[in-house]
């Protein structure tokens, strides 16, 4: 019944548009992941319990337990997570994790989401499958407007792509920030690229920008800066002196970089280490907390790099950091299933990149970033995101999670450099064909 209610829902998205792809995939994309919603409840029940049953359903579900006992308890809605009263928790063993305004707030979601399904399991993960679907629907819509000739491709990227689909599936931070990185992305690209809709998606940017910095700050921060250059770089396609255009290329990246500089102090204390003079600090703090558990977690594993906490060691461990995220777990590192059907896809990944790589050649591969705008924000956000996620993350299990968001750009960063040296090597056929005029 519930399923059947929210296909009703979705589909009023679905008969606001003439475009026939778009609503097939629309609908593919629904019943995707109402289906591994159910997977993703069967996984967290009765294979692998973690802090989706364990913290955000059993803490969440119970403020609504609590609420509904006292409606003065709505208050723990409007509080910060350091106010709780941990006397209330249901299991004492979950002190301390409110600490984290990211752990409350996902179960702030649980517990208006519980009013809504009868604080069922599945049906609370089902709400949130579809919340994330609803973003990676605008994140799709996104790329297709610009190259609509590749909706394969990016329906693979993102719509198919089986850990981005699974692990945005449920009662997770990743779900959430699926969703709103897909609504900040679609609304700013309507604002100020097609600038339509201009207060509501302004509106829905802001909302989707906050949710992000509280739930997962470090995307924001790996995602904005190129995000922001390829808006700039689309806005100085219009501009026709080159003078110009470089004035505006060489005053964004001033600008960005004393901005980094300034704010650096507000951000350490705010996004809890993320900021630019402290970044080796914090991903040492990281690293040698999964080497304390290294014993208990069958997961972990090594980048094979020795980092001591310098700048120089992290340049040293980037490429091994960066391969970490892409490609691995290798099939001979999978002692679970999960990570099994995840060294299956970044097996896939590796070689789609080698295929990518050798088609377009070395040189045109890397020149092919910095042609397109759009290119260059998916693949350097993805390598970024893809550095500070594998220095700090040394267990597979978390890893296939933490890397999600990243997932789709890189992908889509490899179609796109497919695309232009095949249009590249087509102009040189067809001049090749044409005999000069003599």
């Amino acid at each position: 019944m519930y399923t059947l209610a929210l296909y009703f829902l979705f589909g009023l998205t679905r008969r606001k548009t003439n475009d026939p792809l778009l609503k097939k995939y629309h609908g593919q994309g629904f019943w995707i992941k109402v289906f591994s919603a159910a997977a993703f409840t069967f996984f967290n029940v009765y294979i692998s319990p973690g802090d989706s049953y364990g913290l955000y359903y059993v803490e969440g579900t119970n403020i609504a337990h609590l609420i509904s006992s006292d409606l003065s308890n709505i208050s723990w809605w409007f509080t910060p997570g350091t106010n709780f009263d941990q006397s209330l928790l249901a299991n004492p063993l979950n002190a301390g994790y409110f600490m984290s305004e990211s752990n409350y707030f996902i179960c702030k979601l649980v517990s208006f989401f519980s009013f809504l399904s009868f604080s069922n399991y599945l049906l609370i993960n089902l709400f949130f499958s579809l919340i994330a679907f609803s973003g990676s629907w605008r994140l799709f819509k996104f790329f297709y407007e610009q190259h609509p000739q590749l909706h394969k491709q990016f329906a693979i990227a993102i719509l198919y792509l089986p850990t981005f689909v699974f692990w945005s599936s449920g009662i997770l931070k990743d779900s959430v920030c699926i969703a709103m990185l897909g609504y900040v992305t679609y609304s700013i690209y309507n604002v100020l690229i097609l600038k339509t809709g201009v207060i509501k998606y302004t509106v829905l940017a802001i909302i989707s920008g906050y949710v992000i910095a509280v739930v997962k700050s470090y995307i924001l921060i790996s995602y904005l800066p190129f995000f922001m250059l390829y808006l700039l770089l689309n806005n100085v396609k219009l501009i026709r002196k080159t003078s110009t255009k470089m004035t505006l290329l060489l005053s964004f990246f001033i600008i960005t970089i004393i901005g980094f500089v300034s704010f650096s102090g507000r951000l350490q204390e705010a996004m809890g280490g993320l900021a630019i003079d402290q970044l080796t600090e914090t991903v040492k703090k990281q690293q040698d907390l999964f080497i304390n558990i290294s014993d208990a977690a069958e997961s972990s594993f090594s980048l094979g790099v020795e980092f001591d906490g310098s700048n120089g060691s992290l340049v040293r461990m980037a490429p091994a950091a960066v391969a970490a995220t892409l490609f691995r777990p290798y099939l001979w590192e999978s002692k679970k299933l999960s990570t099994l059907l995840s060294s299956l896809e970044s097996l896939a990944l590796m070689l789609f990149t080698l295929y990518v790589f050798f088609k377009a050649g070395p040189l045109h591969f890397f020149l092919s970033v910095f042609k397109d705008p759009l290119v260059m924000f998916c693949f350097f956000f993805s390598i970024v995101f893809a550095l500070f996620v594998g220095a700090t993350t040394l267990n597979f299990g978390t890893l296939v999670r933490y890397k999600i968001p990243c997932m789709p750009f890189y992908i889509i960063s490899m179609v796109l450099i497919r695309e232009i040296s095949k249009k590249r090597k087509t102009a040189l056929s067809l001049k090749k064909a044409i005999p000069p005029i003599s």
